[in-house]
């Protein structure tokens, strides 16, 4: 399912018009987004957390040369499964 595809699905099963759907789709990504920036967690109980955890850095190899490079420090996203999913998917 692509961004489009939840919109019209999202439109449908609320009864929304699809710009309406669209709109709150994107204020949610973005509130996930801005919470996440500021290093805080987003949790949607029964579906799952997202957090950001930080990646050290670290020495990697170029798979064209096999020269070794150096891999800088990160910040990553992660998605931790709520219980209620996990359950639906088994």
């Amino acid at each position: 399912m692509n961004k489009t595809e939840l919109v019209e699905h999202i439109a449908k099963n609320a009864d929304i018009s699809k710009a309406a759907a669209a709109r709150a789709l994107e204020s949610t990504i973005t509130a996930i987004r801005t919470t996440l920036k500021k290093g805080g967690t987003v949790s949607l109980v029964g579906f799952g957390s997202f957090a950001v955890t930080k990646r050290p850095a670290r020495k990697g190899r170029n798979p064209r040369t096999g020269a070794e490079i150096k891999i800088k420090a990160a910040k990553v996203p992660k998605f931790r499964p709520g219980k209620a999913l996990k359950d639906a998917l088994n």
